[in-house]
Order: C-alpha cells, then sequence, then structure tokens
C-alpha cells in the first residue's frame, strides 16, 4: 500500500536501550523524560527493502529486542513524561503521510481518528512462540518459559498502568490472529483496510 510503517513499540525500545546505555534508573522520570524529547529516532528501509530504527544515528535494530530490554520497555514506556515526548513524535510522524501506526495506545490515543483501526491480537503461547522466532533471527536466545512471563508481565503492566492503558479503541475492530499464518493475517488486514475505505 505504499504507507509508512510506524513501529511505536521500537521507539520505546529505544528509549529503554539509550536509558540503559547512560545507566538511568527507571525511577528518574526527570532525565527520562529529557532522554525521551532528545533523542533522535528515525526508521529508514535499507537496500534490501528491510526496515531499521535508528537512535541518535546508531543502527538500534537488533539491540533492542533483547531480553534486558524487553524487561524494561514496560517501565520505561509507563513514563508520562516519556509517552508525551513520543506520542508527539509519532503524530508528527503521520502529519503529512499515510501510515501504519502500529502500538497499544495507536487507536486511542496517537490517532483517535484513524481512519481504519484494528486490535489484532493472538494468545499469549503463539505470541511468545513468534517472539522467540524473532529472536532466534536476530541471534538471541531466550527459553520459551521466560518469554512467555515477560509478555504475560509486559500485558499486566500495560493495561493497568496510569497513562495510556493497552485498550482497543471502541471503534476498532477485533482480529485475532492465533490460528492465521502471516499471509492469511495479511489478507484479512487488507480486507478491513479495503472495507473502512469504502465506508469513507
Amino acid at each position: 500500500m505504499n504507507y509508512v510503517y510506524i513501529d511505536t513499540g521500537a521507539m520505546y525500545r529505544a528509549v529503554a536501550w539509550l536509558a540503559v546505555q547512560q545507566g538511568l534508573s527507571v525511577e528518574d522520570q526527570a532525565s527520562l523524560t529529557v532522554l525521551a524529547e532528545k533523542a533522535d529516532i528515525q526508521f529508514k528501509v535499507s537496500h534490501r527493502g528491510q526496515q531499521k530504527i535508528f537512535c541518535n544515528h546508531i543502527d538500534v535494530t537488533h539491540v533492542i529486542r533483547s531480553p534486558q530490554i524487553s524487561r524494561l520497555v514496560s517501565e520505561i514506556a509507563a513514563v508520562p513524561g516519556v509517552r508525551q515526548a513520543l506520542v508527539k513524535m509519532q503524530q508528527s510522524l503521520s502529519a503529512d503521510q499515510n501510515v501504519v501506526m502500529d502500538g497499544r495506545d495507536a487507536g486511542t490515543v496517537i490517532l483517535p481518528q484513524a481512519q481504519c483501526k484494528i486490535y489484532l491480537t493472538a494468545s499469549v503461547e503463539e505470541r511468545a512462540r513468534r517472539r522467540l522466532a524473532q529472536m532466534q533471527r536476530l541471534g538471541l536466545t531466550q527459553p520459551m518459559d521466560e518469554v512467555i512471563r515477560d509478555i504475560k508481565q509486559r500485558d499486566y503492566q500495560d493495561v493497568h498502568r496510569s497513562t495510556s492503558p493497552l485498550k482497543p479503541a471502541e471503534d476498532a475492530i477485533l482480529l485475532d490472529c492465533t490460528d492465521l499464518d502471516l499471509d492469511e493475517t495479511i489478507s484479512e488486514v487488507l480486507k478491513i483496510i479495503l472495507n473502512s475505505k469504502q465506508d469513507h
């Protein structure tokens, strides 16, 4: 569809990575907010067609998927100042171009007026299997039970945080892709998008 893909979760992971690099505590909300406000986060497509994320001109595509960052990112994302800074950045990225905004508050906070909202979900076990496969492609490893535990913990933290909690937008279409492969999921997503265009 030639839309720009904005992975908001990767942006929070980039800030978490920066915080680790600078030795910042998750309790130091003021410093984390300044860190997010000053971070230069960019998405670029490589000559092979792969999307990469850069933070302060450093390619962090792989390092932000490490177990350490996965365990830290929900706490960083719960800091109100960090969320405010990144939401502003995300809205700016979508201001003058068509985008796919991928994030846990994309339809409720970032783009509440979006033309099409899809709440894409799957079972914890299936999400863990996919996350582990993604990690293995990046040369990372982690026991499956730890991946499941980390996902459950992150879900709980995201649902119960006071700022922008995880929840589907009231006008979002629920798509459970537990039993769908990638091509089937893409097909269902495209159907939803095309139907929403007709409705508008």
